[in-house]
């Protein structure tokens, strides 16, 4: 029987910016590929106290566009999809490697 991993918090932690400020995966993957703390969006995100600033969602698209030269990124992951490739690679390693121990290439 498999266990059913959990989500680390590295990645629930952008799970929950993404729920708290209604962003889509897409600002989320800009967010991350720029380098953002999302437990610094609240500061980012009180464009309605103060009027100057630009609500987050349009914040993280145009820093992206200045940074990459581009309007989206080439290929959109939610970070569940992110957390299920990177299981599914290690349990390939996993097989591979027990299958290595098992029949050694010999010499």
């Amino acid at each position: 029987m498999a266990k059913k991993k959990k989500i680390p918090d590295k990645l629930k932690i952008w799970i929950e910016a993404r729920k708290r400020y209604h962003l889509s995966h897409e600002q989320i993957q800009m967010a991350r590929e720029l380098g953002m703390n999302p437990r610094k969006f609240g500061k980012l995100a009180n464009y309605k106290q103060e009027p100057w600033k630009a609500p987050l969602p349009n914040f993280i698209e145009s820093l992206y566009y200045n940074r990459f030269h581009k309007e989206h990124p080439d290929q959109v992951k939610s970070i569940e999809r992110i957390f299920k490739d990177r299981n599914k690679k290690k349990e390939e390693k996993k097989q591979r490697k027990k299958l290595e121990r098992e029949d050694p290439i010999p010499f």
